[in-house]
């Protein structure tokens, strides 16, 4: 019986080596590697030249390739785990999604190189694993979706405030951010405004206030101080769309609008008073609401 993470032939350990995974090594005229994810780094970075010559003679999706390159994956995971150390300090979940995404960024690095670039593996997949783990905080770490180039300003913006804070002891202005930065002062705002996203509190938590706060207000969380949705903010978007085709109508129907909705006339009266009948009336009013519904609907 031989060590964990060393070159094995295919025929001395058949009982610790699956079959189908013995012929695809033997396929891929590769030795097959027991456990190839606890082989050393050292090793393995010498052992990858070997596969990575192999890999780029086979054809991909025959089982040899399939065996070189998941071999290359798992014998370099060590460099997933090694780019994750800069991200520590994070929960045990979130370790987990940075191994994955990094691995990720492995099996990319892993499908692009060459060895005819004359550079070592490890220095050619490092920024691959490194960007996927960063492109994976960026992405998840705001509690609200902005742009990502308002991402990005966020972080250039932290750093020039803090520079020019111990330059001139004092906080910049938007001023002599935008000035730093050379960027123009509206930019600076809105980056500053989208970093109000990075984070968000629970409307849940309680709604505490300072010494002279109510006693009453004890307990309460911050959603109970919200106040709800007005259902009459609805209509006012509709006056906005409505005002317009309003002003296409001609008098008569601006007047029977008036008549009926304006001063509550009833058809009768409305009919009485121009001298129609409360059938024309009615008539005239089904028209210019038709209409006016027809106007709504295509502008939205």
């Amino acid at each position: 019986m031989t060590t964990h993470g060393t070159l094995q032939e295919p025929s001395t350990c058949p009982e610790r080596a699956d079959s189908s995974a013995v012929a695809a090594a033997r396929a891929a005229g590769l030795p097959w590697m027991d456990e190839a994810g606890k082989i050393a780094p050292t090793d393995a970075r010498s052992l990858s030249k070997v596969f990575f010559d192999r890999l780029r003679d086979l054809e991909e999706g025959t089982a040899g390739y399939a065996y070189a390159r998941n071999t290359l994956i798992e014998m370099n995971m060590s460099l997933v785990r090694f780019c994750a150390q800069r991200f520590r300090g994070r929960g045990p979940e979130e370790q987990d999604d940075i191994l994955q995404v990094g691995t990720i960024g492995l099996i990319k690095a892993i499908d692009r190189f060459d060895l005819s670039r004359e550079v070592e593996f490890t220095t050619f997949a490092v920024p691959y694993i490194v960007g996927e783990m960063k492109r994976f905080f960026r992405d998840t770490s705001w509690a609200v979706h902005v742009p990502r180039r308002l991402q990005e300003l966020r972080v250039e913006l932290a750093k020039a405030r803090d520079h020019l804070t111990a330059v001139l002891d004092a906080p910049p202005t938007v001023a002599e951010l935008a000035a730093y930065l050379e960027i123009t002062e509206a930019d600076v705002i809105e980056g500053l405004v989208a970093s109000n996203g990075y984070t968000a509190g629970s409307i849940d938590l309680p709604a505490t206030g300072g010494d002279g706060a109510d006693p009453a207000e004890a307990g309460r969380s911050y959603a109970d101080t919200i106040g709800d949705c007005d259902p009459a903010m609805e209509l006012v978007e509709d006056f906005h769309a409505l005002a317009p085709l309003l002003e296409r109508l001609d008098d008569r129907e601006r007047l029977l609008l008036q008549m009926r909705f304006g001063q509550e006339m009833t058809q009768a009266e409305i009919g009485a008073e121009l001298g129609y009948s409360q059938m024309h009336v009615s008539r005239l009013l089904g028209r210019i609401l038709a209409k006016l519904r027809k106007g709504m609907l295509a502008d939205h």
